[in-house]
């Protein structure tokens, strides 16, 4: 356990917040800034316009389902390689460079995430249909003793989606997915998604109908009026799962405006805020 007892805050981070090199810096002081104001901090991050990347240069195309990608086992080579090589490395540099003391990991490290094959379900024609998302896994258990010890020692864990289940197959878990269940295994404070817009919309054209405030019995009826939709799917599953597991709270803000990172500790309401 935690012996310092601080509040964690899990950030899961990516989108466009992740390309713009000026806006990552910005985005990860205020990020790591908060371990200064007593808290853990842990980045989990995706790196979906790094694997688009990488996939286009390979000729290797991708289909997605309500928001998840879909990945051949050969599509998985190039991911990890976007995602631990190119994606966690330049975050653990960057973390270092501005002051403070960051750790690579992925699921595989100390068996920090066992995964299992993910099978997508999605309602089609009135009934209940799976889909094989191929080399495509969902969390099956989370040891959180690695990232508590690293956390315990004064450093900010930064993890990448990539874990295998018990027989050694590896699969690369859908990030807001991980990431919840990572927050949940923590008893994270605050679970907080970084998006590229400033929440959940009840219109996604007119930000005067922004959400501040949803609990999670209200997701399936937002689901099912075409209000969370998309991209925005797995990110809500993800707050509904780091609730269940033990977070205390969820919250979606935008990632493109770092100075609602340090609104979270403050009174001013930011983004979305899920709760039981």
């Amino acid at each position: 356990m935690i012996k310092k007892k601080k509040p964690v805050i899990l950030f899961k981070y990516g989108g466009n917040a992740m390309t713009d090199d000026e806006l990552k810096e910005q985005v990860l002081e205020h990020m790591c800034s908060l371990t200064k104001k007593g808290y853990h901090v842990v980045i989990v991050h995706g790196g979906g316009p790094f694997i688009k990347d990488i996939l286009g240069k390979v000729g290797v195309e991708s289909e997605f389902i309500d928001g998840h990608r879909k990945t051949t086992p050969e599509a998985l080579k190039y991911v990890e390689m976007a995602l631990k090589g190119e994606v966690n490395g330049s975050l653990v540099n960057l973390v270092n460079r501005i002051g403070y003391k960051a750790v690579g990991l992925s699921g595989k490290d100390g068996k920090m995430a066992v995964a299992t094959k993910r099978l997508h379900r999605k309602m089609v024609d009135g009934k209940w249909t799976s889909f094989d998302l191929g080399q495509v896994g969902d969390v099956e258990h989370i040891n959180p003793q690695l990232p508590e010890y690293l956390l315990n020692d004064g450093y900010i864990p930064v993890v990448t989606c990539i874990a295998s289940d018990e027989d050694g197959n590896d699969y690369n878990i859908n990030a807001d997915m991980f990431a919840g269940h990572l927050a949940g295994a923590l008893n994270a404070e605050q679970y907080i998604v970084l998006t590229d817009v400033d929440g959940l919309r009840m219109d996604k054209d007119k930000p005067e109908t922004l959400i501040d405030k949803l609990h999670v019995a209200e997701i399936p009826s937002l689901v099912e009026d075409g209000v969370i939709q998309g991209g925005m799917l797995p990110k809500m599953d993800a707050c509904r799962i780091a609730l269940a597991d033990g977070a205390g709270s969820a919250r979606i803000i935008n990632g493109t405006q770092p100075e609602q990172i340090s609104d979270l500790i403050g009174k001013n309401p930011v983004g979305t805020t899920i709760i039981k």
